[in-house]
């Protein structure tokens, strides 16, 4: 497959654009979703030995979802980003910061790369919530490891950073109950 063409088609917040891709001879087009990348943390406070998440309304969901922290990365740092997120968010400075994965969320029709953090935290600078001036109205949770297991995630880079963490611990986790 080759892509031939590119053409903007909207850009606002987010931006699409038109490609017109060629494989076997045959030409045809698709839109592309361009949201940028995302730097994503799962956060745990080693001070009460629980996992900080952060709750809050998303519209693309139609509902409030718990989550990792996480933010569109900027400067192209994706580990100086989920520094300032973490501490917007939560309000908890970082102690220690490991990379786990990089992984990308929709590739059928969305750019975006997320890269995934381990974080560790026990000092509060600050009260958290987000930023006024980007509408965030962040709550944030905490977890023990037994409560965590026990959660039906809904946000898939969140569904990650718990399979992550459940096999670092050698634990597994409880299927949510379910209706059809």
């Amino acid at each position: 497959m080759k892509i031939k063409d590119t053409k903007t088609i909207y850009e606002g917040f987010y931006t699409f654009r038109k490609l017109t891709l060629e494989q076997d001879g045959e030409t045809f087009e698709r839109e592309q979703f361009e949201s940028g990348h995302a730097a994503a943390a799962i956060v745990y406070n080693t001070d009460k030995d629980s996992y900080i998440f952060v709750k809050q309304y998303r519209y693309s969901a139609g509902m409030e979802l718990l989550e990792t922290v996480a933010g569109v990365v900027e400067d192209n740092d994706p580990e100086k980003t989920i520094r300032k997120e973490i501490e917007e968010e939560t309000g908890y400075a970082v102690d220690h910061l490991k990379h786990v994965w990089d992984f990308f969320s929709s590739p059928g029709a969305c750019t975006e790369k997320v890269f995934l953090f381990y974080a560790e935290v026990s000092k509060k600078k600050s009260e958290g919530g987000g930023l006024d001036e980007e509408q965030e109205q962040i709550k944030t949770v905490e977890l023990p490891m037994e409560e965590l297991l026990k959660q039906k995630w809904a946000d898939a880079k969140t569904i990650i950073a718990v399979q992550w963490l459940a096999a670092q611990e050698q634990v597994f986790l409880k299927k949510p109950e379910t209706k059809l």
